[in-house]
């Protein structure tokens, strides 16, 4: 599968994890610099993971805030976003654009991106997709867009809740 950033290709290595598949162990750190594993985010309730290379894009942002919305309506469900910006980019980011319910996490490692297959080494930054994954661990529904510069598709993934 061919990747690309602004209309130039990227190189991804490694495999990414397929409907079906187990959801692989990584761990990323919270808002309050704490490691979060893979573990701790399987819960009894569904996990949707949105995962945006740069919360400070435009595309980026509207993702997060689209999906910050869709919380409400979905209580049963453990909604997160990874990015690789650190803990206090994130932070600000959240601040400023009043997003609230969004659980956000931190890959400044790429522990996250290099386990799903999803890091590009050379931008260092994880490939934009959606996750929705049952709590023990199989995904369910995955998203990688192939253009970095779209959005996913919101309803689809919404209606796999």
């Amino acid at each position: 599968m061919t990747f690309s950033f602004n209309n130039e290709p990227v190189d991804v290595p490694g495999a990414r994890p397929a409907v079906g598949d187990q959801l692989p162990k990584f761990d990323v750190m919270n808002v309050n610099q704490q490691s979060i594993t893979s573990e701790n985010l399987l819960t009894d309730q569904i996990l949707l993971i949105s995962v945006v290379p740069d919360i400070n894009t435009s595309v980026c942002r509207l993702q997060t805030k689209h999906f910050n919305e869709a919380v409400d309506q979905h209580p049963n469900v453990n909604f997160v976003t990874i990015s690789t910006n650190t803990i206090a980019e994130q932070k600000d980011w959240c601040a400023a654009e009043n997003v609230k319910n969004m659980r956000m996490l931190s890959d400044a490692d790429h522990h996250f991106g290099d386990a799903m297959g999803l890091f590009v080494p050379e931008l260092k930054l994880d490939l934009r997709s959606v996750w929705i994954i049952d709590p023990d661990g199989t995904i369910k529904y995955s998203e990688i867009l192939t253009d970095q510069g779209q959005e996913p598709n919101y309803a689809k993934a919404l209606k796999q809740l």
